[in-house]
């Protein structure tokens, strides 16, 4: 556990508000899509449809919301999402009406967008640059350790299958986002920054087209979250004879691996260069992770299958784990002094635009082409890999003309 949980002071402190609200999420996510359909009423399309108009919107909001972290100060910003959070998750509990549960949902997901851009904006605000990526493992590690338990309490209501149940479920994470909130309020501010005297734009990420290159090389990657959580039980029931709970037990590999691992795997990682490396590697191995995958749909029978399955998800933690590592650096190292909410902002839309992708993309080669649509997955993870380091070059680059002229400016 000590290598695990951030030393004392305002990385411990991050985390055990992470945990705080994973606690929450992960119930919330196991049961929140069988009390819109089975109590609401609303049908699977509907929830469908506003949930992806919503992860829409929150990927858009990240990047204004990561500004104005900047601008008005990434703990203050923090503790009002994480308060905002709690208020649109509260109103799941009295929203029956299709119009009024698009309008919270997409309220939700803003404010867990911006949240996610202003908690890493106070990261960066709080942690000495060498030690930012090593305690982002060690929050990714917490935020696995408590999604787990988390789910795990949602499987409960899931049994009960009551509403009471799921209402329990859902105020829960509404007091979890509460209690994240508070702890919040333990850290020291970091100072806002005030708005740019170089005469550049505000959102000044939107025109850096290298740091853009590197977020939707990093949302190609991150498609190995909707293969673990869509591909892998689709693969499994249409193309494998392993039984139907190995996408579970997948899930759970994946979840303990990453809590017990991250840390160590994120301690290759220590500059741009290594980062660069670390995420080509990820690829090559999230490819050899397809591979394996394949192998499973193939004639070696159900413990054959099993062990296929199992080997590759073990591969995949690890591919993912090193692009998770490699990913952090990046969106670091490469986020110019004061801006780092608006260009966390921009690089949390990785993740989001292989949420709100993923699924169609997933499903058409895993399940429509089978073998064939793994070896084209895993070309597309090589292939990502890298290339993120010619972008991480330009980007260099790129931000020493910036950091430059800034110089200039404020010296004249």
């Amino acid at each position: 556990m000590s290598r695990i949980l951030p030393p004392a002071g305002p990385p411990r402190v991050l985390a055990a508000a992470q945990l705080a609200n994973s606690l929450g999420d992960g119930a919330f996510y196991a049961c929140s899509a069988l009390f819109f359909t089975r109590i609401v009423g609303l049908s699977a399309v509907q929830v469908g449809v506003a949930l992806t108009v919503a992860w829409a919107m929150g990927m858009l909001a990240g990047v204004p919301l990561g500004y104005l972290a900047d601008r008005w100060g990434p703990r203050r910003t923090t503790v009002t999402l994480a308060l905002a959070t709690a208020a649109t998750l509260s109103t799941f509990l009295v929203v029956r009406a299709y119009p009024v549960f698009v309008v919270a949902v997409c309220l939700y997901a803003c404010c867990q967008g911006g949240l996610n851009s202003a908690r890493q904006a106070l990261l960066a605000g709080l942690v000495a640059p060498e030690l930012r990526t090593r305690t982002r493992a060690q929050l990714q590690a917490t935020l696995n350790a408590g999604l787990a338990i988390g789910a795990g309490i949602g499987g409960l209501a899931l049994w009960a299958d009551t509403a009471p149940a799921y209402l329990a479920v859902f105020a829960m994470d509404a007091a979890s986002f509460l209690a994240a909130a508070l702890v919040l309020r333990r850290l020291p501010e970091v100072p806002p920054v005030p708005a740019d005297r170089d005469g550049g734009p505000r959102l000044a990420v939107l025109r850096d087209r290298p740091y853009a290159m590197i977020t939707f090389l990093n949302a190609i990657m991150y498609l190995n979250m909707p293969v673990l959580s869509l591909g892998l039980p689709l693969w499994i029931v249409t193309h494998t004879d392993a039984p139907k709970p190995m996408a579970a037990a997948l899930l759970i590999v994946n979840m303990l691996s990453v809590a017990a691992f991250q840390v160590r795997v994120a301690r290759q990682v220590t500059d741009l260069r290594s980062a660069a490396r670390t995420t080509a590697r990820g690829g090559a191995l999230m490819l050899v992770a397809c591979l394996v995958y394949a192998l499973s749909g193939g004639p070696v029978g159900l413990w054959g299958a099993i062990a296929a399955l199992l080997v590759a998800a073990v591969i995949q933690v690890f591919g993912e784990m090193m692009q998770g590592a490699g990913g952090w650096e990046l969106s670091f190292a490469l986020a110019p002094d004061g801006k780092q909410g608006q260009y966390q902002g921009f690089y949390g839309m990785a993740p989001q635009i292989a949420r709100m992708l993923g699924p169609v993309l997933v499903t058409t080669l895993l399940v429509g082409w089978g073998i064939p649509g793994w070896l084209v997955l895993g070309a597309l993870f090589l292939l990502a890999g890298l290339a993120v380091g010619p972008a991480v070059r330009l980007a260099e680059r790129g931000l020493a003309r910036r950091t430059a002229v800034l110089g200039q400016a404020r010296a004249g």
